[in-house]
């Protein structure tokens, strides 16, 4: 009996199918101009020197077509590069690391809590099962006033760590890159809960006697995602302030909002939320751009607050004994999927490759005129991105996005390892992920970095870096001296 035909679909591995399908539609236009152009050159070749020149010196010109021509394209020229957007860069970035004194094991965390709700051990049973599936490593810091038992709150604790976060991270800053004060054109300071009067912006200028006409900003109640609110309003500064720098920072301070009653909803915080912050060094002068670490391609920012779960699901309020927390909807993850849907449905078309868009198109075409229980084609953004940042929210967001995405545990190591060794430190947490990467050696000339934070609001913001050189593994980060022991194995339960 002759051999039957072989099943192409089981011996053709469907991986290269698509590999080869990527790469013919990618590079599409040079599979196009490459046999246009190898006819020119040969017929070029054939016609030889003499018939060049003849039909050369056949070709009559006109003085003032020669003269308006090269004014059109001198014109054309000059429109094109002058409403051309700066280029922005990061020149570099510094994260706060806290001292050892600042620690909080877990049986600490419980022995405080155990003393501070000795009256509701049901509160400390919630608190613990939380901290057993948090995803939090041993090594979390928390601020000297959530030490104390019960936890002192003052105005004064609260600005001291606001001093002492700030202070640190941009001193460190300032020492790697060389910035004197009289250089920063730009302030913005972004911190959700703990606005004081006057501003921490304000604090920031009187420290380092910053000049009298700096563009100053103080951001506040923009939740975990305020950080990327800030690098987009830095951006839109430097596009209209020529040869300027902007100095970001970011943080959450923890003193004043740290939750002494026993709501669970409102207990969930304080068992995620730790001390840090980050500086950020933004600049639109060119002879930044060979020393600058990154580029910045593209803010994309998403707001969901029109509808009312999505504006109350991270919510400040009282509870029945008067006492202010942060109050966590169960419907959190839900509202964080449908504004990540619609964050990537914007900032798919800017940066994933030709073939992942005609994929995306094609079975949405078909799903609205064929068959509606098409199965949604999801685009592949690893063929976008090298790195992804997710916002170290906690053990849950972190998960999800990883399914939504279909990323390996590879892209999202940065994230939980983060989230391991300092909590989920707010708006900062992904400049640790950004400095995880660059620790561990991995950042390469040209690699593209996706940060994506979660605020309240409910928003979801995402900006999209390049790397601009190949970063050397350094050795004065917040990873330099734990980062030969990452990543970890982190288990689904941690029994305590």
């Amino acid at each position: 009996m002759p051999e039957t035909v072989p099943n192409l679909s089981n011996s053709v591995k469907l991986k290269y199918v698509k590999l080869g399908y990527q790469y013919l539609v990618n590079n599409f236009l040079t599979f196009l101009l490459v046999p246009i152009m190898a006819g020119v050159t040969l017929q070029l070749i054939k016609l030889g020197p003499e018939e060049i020149l003849s039909i050369w010196n056949s070709l009559h010109f006109d003085l003032i077509q020669i003269l308006c021509s090269s004014f059109l394209i001198i014109f054309v020229a000059t429109v094109y590069f002058m409403s051309k957007p700066r280029s922005i860069y990061l020149v570099d970035y510094s994260c706060y690391k806290a001292p050892v004194t600042c620690r909080v094991p877990f049986s600490t965390f419980m022995e405080h809590s155990r003393l501070i709700l000795k009256d509701n051990p049901e509160s400390v049973k919630f608190q613990m099962r939380i901290l057993e599936r948090s995803g939090l490593g041993e090594e979390t810091c928390l601020p000297p006033a959530c030490h104390y038992i019960p936890p002192t709150p003052t105005m004064e604790s609260a600005r001291a760590e606001a001093e002492v976060v700030i202070f640190s991270a941009i001193d460190n800053l300032m020492k790697k890159t060389g910035l004197k004060p009289k250089d920063i054109d730009i302030l913005i300071v972004n911190c959700s809960l703990f606005s004081p009067t006057p501003s921490l912006s304000a604090m920031v200028v009187n420290k380092y006697k910053l000049r009298s006409n700096i563009k100053s900003y103080n951001l506040s109640g923009m939740g975990c995602s305020a950080g990327l609110i800030s690098i987009d309003l830095a951006r839109d500064l430097l596009q209209v302030l020529p040869n300027s720098s902007a100095l970001v920072v970011s943080t959450e301070i923890i003193t004043p909002n740290y939750y002494q009653g026993s709501e669970r909803a409102m207990l969930l915080p304080n068992c995620l939320f730790r001390m840090g912050g980050a500086a950020i060094l933004l600049s639109n002068k060119r002879k930044d751009s060979s020393r600058a670490k990154y580029r910045l391609m593209h803010v994309v920012r998403t707001h969901k607050g029109a509808d009312d779960k999505a504006y109350r699901c991270v919510f400040e309020q009282e509870d029945p004994q008067g006492k202010v927390g942060i109050n966590l909807s169960k419907d959190l993850m839900v509202i964080a999927g449908e504004a990540l849907k619609s964050n990537i449905t914007t900032i798919g078309p800017l940066v994933l490759p030709a073939s992942e868009q005609l994929l995306f198109l094609f079975t949405l075409i078909g799903r609205k005129i064929f068959n509606p229980k098409w199965k949604a084609y999801i685009p592949d953004f690893k063929q976008a991105f090298e790195h992804f940042c997710i916002h170290a929210g906690g053990r849950a967001v972190i998960d999800e996005l990883q399914k939504n995405l279909q990323l390996s545990d590879q892209h999202v190591e940065a994230s939980r390892m983060t989230l391991h060794r300092f909590g989920n430190t707010s708006s900062s947490s992904l400049w640790y992920e950004m400095s995880y990467i660059e620790a561990k050696g991995r950042m390469r000339k040209g690699d593209r970095i996706w940060q994506i934070a979660f605020g309240s609001g409910f928003k979801c913001n995402s900006a999209v870096w390049k790397c601009n050189r190949t970063i050397k593994t350094g050795t004065d980060g917040p990873w330099e001296d734990c980062i030969d022991r990452y990543p970890v194995f982190i288990p689904k339960i941690v029994k305590l």
